[in-house]
């Protein structure tokens, strides 16, 4: 690498750059081809001047003068690297979500997510949390499929008391969006799960103190998902996650983790690959940080739609990527490892289950994530009430109360479903899940919250008795943020006809998409697309037809995959 060359990288992240290999994908902005002058304005606007900067302007200027004063090159990218988008400007329809500019969508207003690694939340946290919605948010907050809340309708005003708020009790919005290391994801029993493999969460803690807020990696070419779980059941999605360790336990070395890099879904969907390595839990973060580092410096800058580590691993091989990683970053070789078990049930620890130090975990389903700063104080509050002081969210939208004693169990169960949020659900209360939707989101083109909830109403009306698991993921645009693929039935939001040729909300549906060892992405039946108001109807005649054909033990994906077209619509 030449002496310029050096100088540019240096004084971009801060730290030396990676050695140079053999140039390969030339033209994609690779910065450790030589690529560092930026090819879009999205890399421009962060070697103009990095993300986590921002936050100064915020609290000094912004802040205090309001949301004019905001320079739009901080309001629509570097705000994201505390966690701010603004939302949805109310009375924009669907249809014209992909014509508009962003300061035409945007609202003055902000969507704010805050960081809970793990999903980790103790009694004075989620009163926090709920203090923050029902004062500076609207009582708003829905729990999404990375284990954090997410909050609306914030003012620029408060976000600095926002922020002196949650850090007092250890919680931050740092990097919870934006091109970084985003929110890492985990078993939401870590630590107390009777049939843990291992816990994961000293490597999670590792990771967030080291290297969340640290400059060398906040300039990914965009954002970077992880995922560790110890747990059998494989909670944490890592098919679908840019870098997963998942629980194994080791012939000879014992219990660990094997390595899954490259997954995402979105417009362009690949399921992660095994790297072929085990790990144990104190190797967990220098092998993050290698991975990290060669997506920070191989990664493809040039195109976003194309700036993810899927799509590096797609062109490397499993091979080669892990060849990079011992060879340039860890400076040693890994060891070969097993692959994980199937997962032996569900994933999401719905229910009352025991821990292995002998009290309980209760695990429930709001209602497709939705939920209210009123409703977390009242959950914290009971929490408090049985003895516990620790709740943990899940990746499939849930809420499970920790370390629960066998007596206060069933009492916790009562005050809970007096929520809305019963610990014995129906099937589609339990699977149905809902990306944020027009409501707020200016990329989404239909509702999401409220369609999903009125269609699981209708569902348990129509078919009481239903009894097979079944998720219904509900997404307002593309980009698959429900994980829609990988649903038993996922709607895309669209813009269909209705039966009078007028243009209304809809959803494109996939059918038979799944995860585990036989994952499959779902099919796409020729056309066929619902309205939103046909949406209940739809799934009642799907499910109806499933429990007639099914055999014995068979899935709703496996049906969904042999049935006939004709019963798919």
């Amino acid at each position: 690498m030449t002496t310029d060359t050096y100088d540019v990288a240096q004084s971009a992240t801060g730290t030396p750059p990676p050695p140079t290999r053999a140039p390969r994908s030339r033209g994609q902005g690779q910065w450790a081809l030589g690529f560092r002058e930026p090819l879009n304005a999205n890399e421009r606007t962060k070697a103009d001047d990095d993300g986590l900067n921002v936050r100064s302007r915020i609290e000094t200027i912004y802040a205090k003068s309001g949301f004019a004063s905001i320079d739009p090159t901080d309001l629509n990218g570097r705000f994201r690297w505390w966690g701010l988008y603004t939302q949805r400007r109310p009375g924009i329809e669907g249809g014209r979500t992909a014509t508009l500019e962003p300061h035409e969508l945007s609202d003055e207003y902000f969507m704010l997510r805050i960081r809970s690694d793990g999903g980790r939340l103790n009694v004075r946290q989620l009163r926090t949390l709920a203090d923050v919605s029902t004062r500076y948010g609207r009582n708003t907050a829905d729990i999404t499929d990375r284990q954090n809340i997410q909050l609306h309708w914030i003012r620029i005003e408060d976000v600095p008391h926002i922020w002196e708020a949650l850090e007092a009790v250890g919680l931050t919005t740092a990097e919870a969006c934006g091109d970084t290391p985003r929110v890492i994801l985990g078993s939401p029993v870590a630590g107390v799960a009777a049939d843990e493999i291992i816990d994961g969460t000293p490597a999670i803690e590792a990771i967030v103190q080291r290297y969340v807020g640290d400059r060398s990696l906040s300039n990914l070419p965009r954002k970077f998902k992880t995922a560790i779980s110890g747990s059998p059941h494989q909670d944490v999605a890592h098919e679908v996650n840019d870098l997963s360790f998942v629980g194994v336990r080791h012939a000879d070395h014992g219990p660990g983790f094997d390595v899954f890099v490259g997954g995402g879904l979105s417009t362009n969907p690949m399921f992660a690959q095994r790297l072929g390595v085990f790990v144990t839990r104190d190797e967990i973060p220098d092998v993050w940080h290698g991975i990290v580092q060669i997506f920070r410096d191989y990664g493809y800058r040039r195109l976003r739609h194309r700036a993810r580590l899927k799509f590096l691993v797609a062109d490397w091989g499993v091979e080669e990527f892990r060849r990079v990683l011992e060879a340039e970053y860890l400076h040693r070789s890994l060891t070969d490892g097993p692959a994980p078990e199937a997962p032996p049930t569900r994933r999401d620890h719905v229910g009352a289950h025991r821990q292995r130090d002998g009290r309980y975990y209760v695990g429930v389903a709001p209602t497709v994530g939705r939920v209210s700063g009123a409703t977390l104080a009242a959950v914290a509050d009971l929490a408090a009430s049985v003895g516990s002081d620790r709740v943990c969210l899940t990746a499939q939208q849930k809420l499970i109360v920790l370390d629960v004693p066998g007596e206060h169990v069933a009492s916790l169960r009562t005050g809970l479903a007096a929520l809305g949020m019963d610990p014995g659900p129906s099937e589609f209360r339990r699977g149905t899940m809902a990306c944020t939707g027009i409501e707020f989101c200016k990329l989404a083109i239909v509702e999401t919250k409220a369609a999903a909830a009125a269609a699981v109403d209708h569902l348990e009306r129509a078919l009481p008795t239903f009894d097979s698991p079944l998720s219904i993921h509900v997404n307002g645009c593309p980009n698959s943020c429900a994980r829609i693929q990988v649903a038993d039935i996922g709607l895309k939001g669209s813009i269909v006809r209705d039966a009078d040729g007028n243009s209304v909300e809809g959803f494109q549906v996939h059918l038979g998409g799944a995860l585990g060892p036989e994952a499959s992405l779902g099919r796409k039946p020729r056309g066929l697309k619902v309205t939103s108001a046909e949406l209940p109807d739809y799934v009642e005649r799907v499910a109806s037809r499933f429990t007639e054909q099914r055999s014995e033990g068979e899935t709703f994906a496996e049906w969904a995959h042999r049935a006939d077209d004709a019963d798919l619509v």
